[in-house]
């Protein structure tokens, strides 16, 4: 009696067409994607080393290094040499000290700030026809601490017991601030006769205007 055989099954439990895999197809290239992202990546590096190369560029600037008041000619001891990143402000630069120094200040400039051309005029009616420098020998009390060359100040007769305070100079402004209590203003000729005649008594104080700056 013949015994049936049964049929050979793999080993992968499949047997036949079932065990065969089916073809991949192969991956299609794309030459233009893989140009573009070549020239992105291109591009990236050269902006980034043009960048790099751009902030390595340095020009001299003038700092001012002291107060200037609006009108009050530049000092030497006021400005200073600085080399700064090339932003392409035009900044003035230390070349043109010269010319500065023959100029006066069209604004207050404070201490730490870059000169760029619009902060300076050729003429000044601070000093012109009309101003009068007077000196003010002022006690503490007299004038607010921390006073500055270029401030302004209100010139203010103080009669003590004898009447009411009056304003001589309504906005003068300071030339220069010495020690023990010093100080030059400019104001009109038409008040300084007044102001030094009080201020020789020691009736005079100055208020300081911050927002006349």
């Amino acid at each position: 009696m013949r015994t049936s055989e049964k049929p050979a099954v793999n080993a992968a439990g499949l047997s036949g067409p079932a065990s065969r895999k089916l073809p991949v197809p192969p991956r299609e290239r794309k030459p233009a994607l893989a140009a573009l992202a070549l020239l992105l990546i291109l591009g990236g590096a050269l902006a980034t080393t043009l960048l790099v190369l751009r902030s390595g560029d340095r020009v001299s600037a003038i700092r001012v290094v002291q107060q200037i008041g609006a009108g009050q000619r530049f000092t030497p001891q006021a400005l200073e040499e600085v080399q700064i990143a090339d932003t392409g402000i035009a900044y003035v630069s230390w070349s043109q000290r010269q010319k500065v120094l023959e100029s006066f200040a069209a604004v207050t400039i404070l201490p730490g700030t870059l000169l760029t051309s619009d902060m300076g005029m050729e003429a000044s009616d601070e000093l012109g026809p009309g101003k009068a420098l007077v000196g003010l020998a002022l006690k503490p009390g007299q004038m607010p601490q921390g006073l500055e060359k270029g401030d302004r100040v209100q010139v203010v007769h103080v009669p003590g017991d004898e009447g009411e305070a009056r304003v001589l100079a309504q906005n003068a402004l300071v030339q220069n601030v010495g020690e023990k209590g010093g100080v030059t203003v400019i104001v009109e000729t038409g008040v300084s006769p007044a102001v030094l005649q009080y201020a020789s008594t020691g009736q005079v104080a100055v208020a300081e205007l911050p927002g006349a700056r």
